[in-house]
């Protein structure tokens, strides 16, 4: 597992982005984005969690990050960003369910990321298969600054934790 010091793992997600040129009812296009694009030059905060549609994750933790959006802005963070172990269809359609306009859903369809930070956890007692175990970490320049991390990491877990990786939390830590 990735700490505190450590530089986010380099990977090459594969998203999708409108292009109205392309027109129809699809106009998005594949763009490979890497790590570096990501976050080289950047304070990010990252937060993490099991799925798109999923309880916690639609009604509190990707809501509570969008609210906390201006705030985050003003003091300093560059972006916000959710990945998922989802594909970029899911996570649109996913941010459009949620009315989602600031917050980055960044895909990690393959769980290379997820795998390479160390938070990939088997959910196939819920049916999931491989997700991503809830955290949050701020990002500078591609290092980790802070991470927190729910307690009880491991394969089938039986619970949801969501007490550390909120919104409010990494608000508090960048305030102090």
């Amino acid at each position: 597992m990735l700490k505190e010091g450590d530089k986010v793992p380099e990977v090459i997600f594969k998203t999708r982005v409108r292009d109205e040129s392309l027109g129809g009812e699809n106009p998005f296009k594949w763009v490979d984005l890497s790590t570096n694009e990501v976050f080289s030059g950047k304070k990010v905060v990252v937060f993490s969690l099991p799925g798109a549609f999923t309880p916690t994750c639609s009604s509190s933790h990707l809501p509570g990050f969008d609210e906390k959006y201006e705030e985050f802005k003003a003091l300093g963070v560059d972006e916000i960003i959710c990945v998922s172990v989802n594909d970029a269809f899911v996570m649109y359609k996913w941010g459009q369910d949620q009315g989602n306009k600031n917050i980055f859903l960044l895909p990690d369809g393959n769980a290379e990321f997820t795998d390479k930070m160390g938070m990939l956890v088997k959910k196939e007692n819920l049916g999931f298969g491989s997700r991503s175990w809830r955290y949050s970490m701020f990002v500078e320049d591609g290092e980790i600054k802070k991470m927190f991390t729910e307690d009880g990491i491991c394969d089938n877990f039986g619970a949801d934790p969501f007490e550390v990786s909120d919104a409010q939390t990494m608000m508090d830590y960048l305030k102090s």
